[in-house]
């Protein structure tokens, strides 16, 4: 049931963006919206080569080339050199750890006011007339937080 719902999301998305739907593109962003982990191109190849063994890593990057320019996936650098991708379905920052590379969600969905107020703020000190933002943090994961044996 949750493979449909993912199916008619991704469908919405592309009719939504007036973007044609290809079997390349439909099953990168199903794969995207079903995975939270914030792949790299090799980690969607890897995960998709059961279903379609012959997709290269050049559709893959044209692909979310594609996502990218309408605003769908947005790209994140951990700090390791990598791209790593995301569905922005629901607007949301990122904690990315200076130590693993792991990168978190962080939803606001709860503290609307907190967003928005990030946004006026953020407009009254440059002049902009913000449209969007991609606010990343950096850290220390709790995972190595105990590893580094780190201590606020």
């Amino acid at each position: 049931m949750a493979d449909e719902n993912v199916i008619e999301q991704t469908r919405t998305v592309f009719k939504k963006h007036n973007l044609r739907i290809t079997a390349q593109r439909h099953i990168i962003l199903a794969y995207l919206a079903s995975h939270p982990t914030h792949p790299t191109v090799e980690m969607i190849k890897t995960g998709l080569n059961r279903k379609l063994p012959n997709l290269g890593s050049a559709t893959i990057y044209n692909t979310l080339n594609t996502l990218v320019e309408h605003g769908i996936v947005i790209e994140l650098q951990n700090g390791d050199g990598s791209t790593h991708y995301d569905y922005f379905e629901h607007h949301h920052y990122h904690a990315i750890c200076d130590n693993c590379g792991k990168i978190t969600d962080i939803a606001f969905k709860d503290y609307p006011k907190l967003e928005n107020e990030l946004q006026k703020q953020a407009e009254s000190l440059s002049g902009y007339a913000i449209s969007s933002d991609e606010i990343a943090v950096h850290g220390l994961c709790p995972e190595c937080q105990i590893k580094l044996n780190f201590h606020r």
